[in-house]
């Protein structure tokens, strides 16, 4: 029992390692492992048993690679459920959920790897069959090829170079070592090291365009403050255009379940918080603010006090 049980756990592993979707070598596969490299060669055939198709080199150098196949290998799944279980996985990605999205773009990047090319161009079909409503206050929307392609590169430790435009419009051409995806708001950020300024930097995915992974391996690093999510807020704090504070008359509890995403909610009291938000601009801190429902005891600077007022008046103003 403890033999089948170690056999198991280890072509689980063997199967990770392969869905990186890189290029093993099979000296270096097998140290992964801790096997010999007929071991190895007999957990590739067990995969291959199963329905996972393995691509093998043979000779001095050789190694495997998990590729795509002409079926969709063990969940296991017919042609119908597997485009909707993509589909479904490409409407995550979008989610505003925490822990969705991240989850959701981690699992699509694994079954698209390994999708027959007659249902992937499904998935591709349908995606761009579909449209959303859009409001003057939705976030622009992330290219899903691009996503999946920065999600495989950060997977397998790859360099990938992408066409960049920043937010003065100034268009680059970037050469970076991703490091971690990061779903904020209704935002996705890559945070990598920028081979040609020697520093780590974060990128909005929907600033970004063809996205080519070089197949170029590397070392990783360390995200400095060993935090992403944490680099990629940091760095919107230092740009963002204005940043203000109000105290509230209710829990931070659910004003931060509203826009705890956007700002900092201290607490003042069972039924008062404090929140300060770095907004692009005033107005759009008005609308967060009046997302909360709560009412306004104190704001600053005196300019966002002024633009709450205003629209205070507006809105009160309406008849009929």
């Amino acid at each position: 029992m403890g033999f089948m049980a170690s056999t198991s756990s280890r072509t689980l592993r063997l199967l990770s390692l392969l869905q990186t979707h890189r290029y093993w070598v099979g000296a270096e596969l097998a140290d992964r492992l801790g096997v010999s490299l007929r071991t190895l060669r007999r957990d590739i055939d067990r995969l291959r048993d199963l329905g996972y198709p393995v691509r093998s080199d043979r000779g001095v150098g050789g190694g495997y690679q998990l590729t795509q196949g002409a079926s969709l290998p063990p969940l296991v799944l017919d042609d119908e459920e597997a485009v909707a279980l993509a589909v479904g996985l490409l409407a995550g990605s979008q989610a505003s959920v925490a822990g969705i999205a991240e989850t959701s773009v981690r699992a699509l990047a694994k079954v698209t790897q390994v999708m027959p090319p007659r249902l992937r161009r499904r998935v591709e079909a349908l995606s761009a069959a579909t449209v959303s409503s859009s409001g003057r206050w939705d976030s622009p929307v992330t290219d899903p090829e691009q996503l999946l392609t920065v999600a495989q590169a950060c997977r397998g430790d790859e360099r990938i170079t992408f066409d960049y435009t920043a937010a003065d419009g100034a268009a680059t051409r970037r050469r970076v070592e991703p490091g971690r995806l990061v779903s904020l708001g209704r935002r996705w950020y890559l945070v990598g090291y920028d081979l040609d300024r020697s520093d780590w930097r974060s990128f909005r995915l929907d600033r970004m365009a063809n996205a080519v992974d070089t197949g170029i391996r590397y070392r990783p690093r360390d995200v400095p403050g060993g935090d992403a999510a944490a680099f990629v807020e940091a760095g919107i704090r230092r740009h963002h255009g204005v940043k203000v504070t109000a105290e509230l008359a209710a829990p931070a509890d659910a004003v931060r379940q509203v826009i705890g995403t956007w700002s900092d909610v201290v607490p003042l009291g069972d039924d008062r918080c404090r929140v300060e938000i770095d907004a692009d601009s005033m107005e759009w801190a008005v609308i967060a603010v009046g997302t909360t429902g709560a009412q306004v005891l104190v704001a600053s600077p005196p300019e966002f006090a002024d633009q709450l007022r205003d629209w205070s008046h507006r809105l009160a103003s309406v008849v009929g």
